[in-house]
């Protein structure tokens, strides 16, 4: 089975030693599928580790955020004309078996981005800290308030999409640091279809999250004034710069420097 027009995308920041053996096992499951990693800014030999285990590599100048390194990878996307992409994150999370059940579901032209939950199976065995879990459940019910569907894992960074929705990610609209929860609703101000389909999710293997110290404190102030601020957006304006930013507008990576 060929995987031409899929592509996978990874976002990294000093993760030499969960990028490889990701890859790795990306390669079990689909072994010809494109693997693009994101370096973003590392101070160690991230970018070096994803190129030996065989990624195409795309090096960021400095550190720009987690959302700005995934726009670098939908654009990358979206001008070499791939159909479907997944997003995955490089800490070893994200178990590469479920990816088959993202792009099983993204295929059926039913949504325009099926999200991986970690929540859907009701099992409880995932663990994260209470910091995060208040998090999550409050951005969860804000979202489904809002959107009028259930978000059971609105912080997941685990999605498969299609073209359309590929559009509206690599539109200015995007957020550069954390796309999580006010996402979701830009996506149903768009006219966009989600679905969340249950995958497995891993404790990180090592290294350090991007939640740890503070951050989840800033995270959930930062992500309050995002949501409030896109319900301020007007429906027929969000839609329109979707429509606008097509694969024309999408020359080079150097324009996501200019834009943050």
């Amino acid at each position: 089975m060929k995987h031409h027009n899929i592509i996978i995308v990874i976002p990294a920041y000093n993760e030499e030693g969960n990028i490889g053996p990701l890859i790795h096992r990306i390669r079990e499951k689909l072994h010809d599928i494109d693997i693009l990693v994101i370096d973003d800014g590392s101070a160690d030999r991230t970018a070096r580790a994803a190129e030996k285990a065989g990624a195409i590599v795309s090096r960021l100048p400095f550190n720009m955020g987690y959302g700005a390194a995934l726009q670098t990878g939908f654009k990358y996307a979206l001008r070499n004309r791939y159909q479907y992409v997944v997003q995955m994150d490089a800490d070893g999370q994200h178990d590469p078996e479920s990816i088959l059940i993202l792009l099983g579901e993204i295929k059926k032209e039913k949504a325009d981005v099926v999200i991986g939950s970690r929540f859907l199976d009701g099992s409880g065995s995932y663990r994260t800290t209470l910091s995060r879990k208040i998090g999550m459940g409050l951005f969860g019910r804000l979202a489904t308030m809002i959107t009028g569907q259930y978000v059971s894992d609105p912080t997941s960074g685990f999605q498969a999409l299609n073209r359309d929705a590929l559009r509206f990610y690599a539109s200015r609209l995007y957020p550069v640091d954390y796309p999580d929860a006010d996402v979701l609703i830009m996506l149903h101000k768009a006219g966009l279809h989600v679905r969340e389909v249950p995958v497995i999710m891993h404790a990180r293997q090592q290294g350090k999250s991007m939640h740890s110290g503070l951050k989840p404190v800033y995270y959930i102030f930062k992500m309050l004034l995002s949501m409030f601020v896109t319900l301020l957006r007007n429906d027929k304006f969000v839609r329109r710069v979707v429509k606008k930013e097509e694969i024309s507008d999408v020359n080079s990576a150097k324009d996501i420097y200019n834009k943050y």
